[in-house]
């Protein structure tokens, strides 16, 4: 709840949101968030919910010459769900429409940093664990969430849920928990699972991992054998719900989640009852793996054969040139490579999370822990024993706890990718905080420590007990002192949004451009005019649709070396009635003169439109100007002129 309101507060002084026009507030959704925040705003303004979801469905109101089903594309539920909410509650004569939204993102963000202090608290016994990780979570804010720079993003509707997945999940993995834990933490677990993977395309890709990390902690049997498999029919289930209740979304099909659940269940079945611990049991371990890759892989290929489905093929190719497996001239995957959350994390992200004691610290427990398990392994594979029911401090070995080792190979797989994308950060790092307030708060990881040092002069016990309060206590005290003034003094700091230029363009084609007029211009700028105009647009700010992805590269084109012509063709090919040039777009792009492929008889048409010469004023018309944007109505008729 605190955390809730802080982000409300600090959103308030950012923006001085209360003080602001309708206009001015819904310009501070950038991008891909307007796109999202406008279907909640038509859903309000429907005759009836049935009427609304009607028109989302068969949309050919947003993109010229188009209808999109904008409820499967775009995943817009949490707008239904909170049209709803809003309308049911009788909210509508308490609270305005973009207060209600953006207070359920802020409570889902509290829910979050609550499932990340319960899953902590779990894995070390301790409180102090979870208040350390929430301190970490909200001093690294930066690197932790994207809340207060994109509101409406699907990942914060969706991460709660998984972050809710997990600590269910951690608690389910626990050897020594009851049937009624047991119980409820398989109803959590599948219910945060369905809902996850229901608010964000990209969820089952993140359950993927998780189910890898599950079959290598199956495979060196560190788990029982049937837990895991229980989890895998929560995916199963999850699955089906979801391809019905998504519009029977072939991308769930074709998912390599699927694939490999399925692949698992398979060999599963084929599995024989071989003595544990004998040589045989051991070589079938290695078959068993061996074909549940080999099924997998075939599986998938199988489905991608006869399952008709458009899944991110130009997230593949932007992966094979990311990895230096293919090159390539495309303009979107280029484009994509230049963007900067797709690219390989700053020094700065590094240097945030030392300054803030974070990374020292998760280096220190994740070494530990992944030590430990491995030695647990070797230890399992040679003698064949299976786990201890219960684990007693004096063991000093926590790489013997199936929930720890999970949390060890998940995140080893989450920050490998975050090391290769940065914008892939705001899924591991929150992990970082649980997992380094785990380790400094629990005696189990100090006493292995002290058990690899063969500690003698003190009693290692006694000592890891008073590390395991002592050591956080001196982090979170040292957190205070220095990051707690700074959170205040944002708090206290009133912030300034002050976009004129943006205000004066949105006021301009309320009032002078037809209903009927269709725009172009950058994806970015388009998703704020159909938010704050309902105007439509010739292209958005979404990468999952090629129609799209090809759109927003012709319209691009504005900003090459193209003649006037060519633009015109260009245009007029989507219906467009007016042309917008973004000024910081235009002195943005560089090229190089001597580069081939930049080679043109003719100018940078962004620079050439403004000095309105033939042939440049045949085609095309400005009818407004400030000091950012350029608008051209695009000429039916043509007129030559000397």
């Amino acid at each position: 709840m605190m955390y809730a309101l802080y982000l409300s507060a600090y959103h308030e002084r950012k923006f001085w949101f209360s003080n602001r026009q309708e206009l001015e507030r819904e310009i501070t959704f950038q991008g891909d968030s307007a796109i999202y925040y406008s279907y909640y705003k038509d859903m309000l303004k429907a005759p009836s919910f049935e009427r609304g979801v009607y028109e989302l469905t068969h949309n050919n109101k947003t993109v010229s010459l188009k209808t999109i089903n904008a409820v499967q594309q775009m995943s817009l539920y949490p707008e239904l769900i909170a049209s709803v909410l809003y309308q049911a509650t009788g909210s509508n004569e308490i609270i305005e429409p973009v207060y209600f939204y953006i207070g359920i993102v802020f409570g889902l963000q509290g829910i979050y940093v609550t499932a990340l202090f319960v899953t902590s608290w779990l894995m070390s016994g301790t409180w102090l664990a979870g208040m350390l990780t929430v301190a970490w979570f909200i001093i690294n804010r930066v690197d932790t969430t994207r809340i207060e720079y994109s509101i409406p993003l699907r990942e914060n509707w969706a991460l709660p849920y998984f972050a809710c997945q997990v600590a269910a999940l951690t608690g389910y993995l626990k050897s020594n928990l009851n049937s009624y834990g047991e119980r409820f933490c398989y109803l959590l677990m599948s219910a945060s699972t369905y809902t996850f993977m229901m608010m964000w395309e990209y969820s089952h890709y993140l359950l993927f991992l998780q189910a890898i990390s599950l079959f290598l902690l199956d495979s060196f049997s560190l788990e029982q054998s049937e837990k895991v498999h229980e989890v895998y029919k929560i995916y199963i289930f999850s699955f089906f719900l979801g391809y019905l209740l998504q519009f029977e979304n072939s991308a769930l099909l074709v998912s390599p989640l699927l694939s490999f659940v399925i692949a698992l269940m398979l060999a599963k079945c084929l599995q024989l009852n071989v003595k544990k611990g004998t040589f045989v049991a051991k070589i079938m371990k290695v078959i068993n793996f061996y074909l549940v890759c080999t099924l997998t892989v075939t599986l998938n290929i199988i489905m991608k054969m006869f399952v008709p489905h458009k899944e991110n093929g130009h997230m593949l190719k932007f992966l094979e040139v990311k990895f230096g497996l293919n090159m390539t001239k495309n303009f979107t995957m280029n484009w994509l490579l230049c963007q900067e959350s797709l690219q390989a994390p700053s020094q700065e992200f590094f240097l945030r999370l030392t300054q803030s004691s974070l990374l020292p610290f998760y280096i220190l427990v994740l070494i530990t822990c992944f030590l430990s398990m491995i030695q647990v392994i070797f230890r399992r594979i040679n003698s064949g024993k299976s786990l201890k029911e219960t684990i007693t401090l004096e063991d000093g070995q926590i790489g013997e706890r199936p929930e720890i080792i999970y949390h060890v190979i998940h995140t080893i797989f989450l920050g490998s990718l975050a090391m290769i994308i940065e914008g892939l950060k705001y899924l591991w790092t929150p992990y970082v905080c649980m997992l380094a307030a785990f380790g400094v708060c629990s005696p189990e990881l100090w006493m292995t420590l002290f058990k690899w040092l063969r500690l003698r002069t003190v009693h290692p016990v006694l000592l890891a007990l008073i590390l395991s309060m002592a050591v956080p206590t001196i982090i979170g005290l040292s957190l205070w002192k220095e990051f707690f003034p700074r959170l205040m003094t944002e708090l206290m700091e009133l912030q300034e949004f002050y976009d004129p230029d943006t205000v004066e363009l949105m006021t301009w084609i309320k009032r002078q451009a037809p209903v009927a007029a269709v725009f172009a211009g950058s994806p970015q700028l388009m998703g704020v005019i159909k938010l704050c105009t309902g105007w439509m647009v010739t292209s958005l700010p979404l990468y999952n649709d090629d129609d799209l992805l090809k759109r927003n590269e012709d319209i691009y084109q504005i900003y090459s070396k193209r003649s006037a012509e060519d633009i015109y063709k260009i245009l007029t090919s989507y219906k467009a009635n007016y042309l917008i040039v973004e000024d910081a777009i235009c002195n943005e792009v560089v090229c190089e003169e001597g580069d081939k492929i930049t080679y043109s008889k003719h100018g940078r048409f962004c620079h050439e439109v403004k000095i309105n010469y033939s042939p440049y004023v045949n085609y095309f018309t400005r009818v407004y100007w400030n000091r950012s944007y350029f608008v051209y109505k695009i000429n039916t008729v043509i007129s030559f002129q000397s």
